[in-house]
């Protein structure tokens, strides 16, 4: 996949190194101790020591001290994925007579303080809608590939493009469709994620188009992530057993067709299938 040179989103927010603790005292009288030490030319990254159980932390343009080759590698990836995904439904919303709001992305390690509350890295990427943010703790790209079998930078994109995509669905009112369709929770979730999935291929389709990224085998290395996290395969992995009525985020099956048919259609307004079909045949 082509990515490195090219442009990277501004709308990220850095928080490695800084726990939700940190983050909360920064936010509250100790920003007062924060822009007093900007304004003296201190570096603020060292004052996470001044608060009790804080580490450093900074902004987009400040990553941690001693900062790892690959995991900025990686950063700078994630914030060039972020920015094709801004060109494309901007375009996308504008065709739609609509106005694309962005999303701010959240770089965070270990845990992070959302608006939706308190998250740990083992839930994985995530999307919260009270903010309208996309976190990641950049240690999932290595989970990916030794724990999920999900290796490939298009994989990784998939991911991200997928978060974006709930957050497309929120401005687009996709969850309040979904619930007024009815079915259980659990229902109701699988309709939301396979049509995030969707839309992370519709984005895949235009990004193509105007980037011109993809290279022989990225379209597979993302089928396969998707595939690798369906809740049929995860389930039988975990407990050597399926449940189709705990499934959360659909069938491997599902997961990959949904992504396939984005790819394949760039066509948006077919994320109102995912609202309107039995669920039997999604």
């Amino acid at each position: 996949m082509e990515w490195e040179g090219r442009e990277e989103s501004k709308n990220v927010e850095d928080r490695r190194g800084m726990s939700p603790k940190t983050v909360a005292i920064a936010g509250g009288g100790g920003i007062i101790v924060l822009l007093i030490a900007i304004l003296l030319g201190a570096d603020p990254r060292q004052l996470g020591n001044l608060f009790p159980g804080g580490g450093g932390g900074g902004g987009d343009n400040n990553p941690p001290a001693k900062a790892d080759p690959e995991e900025e590698r990686q950063a700078s990836f994630t914030k060039v994925i972020l920015h094709d995904t801004e060109v494309v439904w901007e375009k996308v919303f504008r065709k739609m007579g609509k106005e694309y709001r962005k999303p701010t992305l959240v770089l965070f390690s270990g845990r992070v303080e959302s608006a939706c509350g308190l998250a740990d890295a083992a839930v994985g990427p995530f999307y919260c809608p009270a903010d309208e943010q996309v976190y990641i703790d950049l240690s999932f790209y290595r989970d990916m590939e030794k724990k999920l079998n999900a290796p490939g930078e298009f994989a990784r994109a998939y991911v991200i493009a997928h978060e974006v995509g709930h957050h497309v669905q929120h401005l687009l009112g996709e969850p309040e469709r979904i619930r007024a369709r009815g079915g259980t929770k659990n229902e109701q979730s699988v309709r939301q994620e396979l049509q995030a999935d969707f839309l992370a291929g519709v984005w895949a389709h235009h990004a193509q188009d105007n980037f011109n990224f993809l290279q022989p085998g990225d379209v597979e290395s993302a089928l396969n992530a998707a595939n690798q996290i369906g809740d049929d395969r995860l389930q039988q992995k975990a407990q050597g057993r399926v449940v189709p009525d705990s499934f959360t985020h659909g069938r491997s099956e599902q997961r990959v067709r949904w992504f396939r048919d984005g790819l394949k259609t760039g066509d948006v307004e077919r994320r109102k299938l995912l609202v309107t079909m039995r669920y039997d045949e999604l």
